[in-house]
């Protein structure tokens, strides 16, 4: 009985852990390549100081120090134009069109950002369909065919990691990740 709460408890322990793990992950802004997750915007420029007193029994010393960090932020509205100027794209580039096939929808925004002064990066999954009807094989009941339902065959979801100009508006490069980045990648030629 004793060994059953103890385990219980250990349990208990260890969810509270994972989720203050989890929840300490998504509120950080150090995150790797420059690109900030979804989450309200932050200031430009963060100051943090720390002050450290040291107490003797004749003096007292304090040392200040200042860390200064720059954060580059857009709003959601820039990056949206950002994706919708991907997407335009990678929708008119024939290279694209033959090696991932046709840009049917946007499936996810998963960050964006800008790392350095005056570029707009975005991160997405979309949908990418290549040949075939899309038309079910399943026959219908009593012999009557088949189903009119599409299926979705020939749909490839690939990561879109691209690079914008905030001024002029123009991808500087993008780059379309196959099979979650394991597979090949279709490099965009601006």
């Amino acid at each position: 009985m004793k060994a059953s709460v103890a385990f219980r408890c250990a349990v208990a322990l260890l969810q509270f852990c994972t989720i203050l793990t989890f929840v300490n992950a998504f509120t950080t802004n150090n995150v790797r390549g420059g690109i900030r997750p979804l989450h309200p915007p932050i200031s430009i420029l963060q100051r943090q100081s720390t002050a450290i007193i040291t107490t003797t029994a004749s003096t007292t010393t304090t040392t200040t120090t200042t860390t200064t960090r720059l954060m580059a932020q857009i709003t959601e509205k820039e990056a949206t134009t950002a994706i919708a100027t991907v997407v335009k794209t990678l929708q008119k580039d024939k290279a694209a069109l033959s090696e991932l096939g046709r840009l049917t929808k946007t499936n996810n925004i998963l960050g964006y950002g800008m790392p350095r002064p005056g570029i707009i990066a975005v991160r997405f999954n979309a949908s990418f369909q290549k040949g075939g009807m899309g038309r079910s094989s399943i026959p219908l009941p009593f012999g009557l065919g088949q189903s009119e339902e599409k299926e979705g065959r020939g749909t490839m979801v690939g990561q879109v990691k691209a690079s914008v100009d905030g001024k002029t508006g123009k991808v500087l490069a993008a780059s379309v990740f196959r099979d979650l980045g394991y597979g090949r990648s279709f490099d965009l030629k601006v």
